[in-house]
């Protein structure tokens, strides 16, 4: 399979952002660990990060007919890109949204998804772990 893992805003600052609530690990580490998971499983990742929406638009609309799925982090824009959302719903490229935390255990805007009915499903509280077990839906599908 061919992953595109796309990381909204702040996600560029792993391992120094909130690193009691994200974490010790950076994200070139994070996309490493990513890659190799990937490898594992006879796949590969490609990691795509940015803090502006229309990049994340244009990496999602760019995936359709490249990629086999998409495994999102969007950040902030979770909880109000309505053009993330559209975005995702105009390819025919599955996505599992994911977070690091626990968004339900957080403040209350962070409890609401607007990007989440475009997806399969949505990971959050499991640390980076997350992304893996995002990965491992989509192979499990695939066999």
């Amino acid at each position: 399979m061919k992953f595109l893992i796309i990381n909204g805003p702040n996600l560029n600052l792993l391992g120094r952002r909130e690193p009691g609530i994200y974490g010790q690990e950076n994200y070139e580490s994070l996309c490493q660990r990513l890659r190799a998971f990937a490898a594992a499983h006879g796949s590969t990742a490609e990691c795509f990060q940015s803090n502006h929406e229309g990049a994340i638009i244009d990496a999602i609309h760019a995936a359709d007919g490249v990629y086999d799925a998409i495994i999102m982090n969007p950040g902030a824009f979770t909880h109000y890109s309505y053009a993330i959302l559209d975005a995702l719903k105009a390819v025919g490229v599955p996505c599992v949204e994911v977070h690091i935390s626990n968004v339900h255990q957080r403040e209350e805007f962070r409890h609401k998804s607007v990007t989440a009915p475009a997806c399969v499903g949505q990971v959050c509280g499991l640390g980076l772990y997350g992304y893996e077990a995002a990965m491992g839906y989509f192979l499990d599908q695939k066999d």
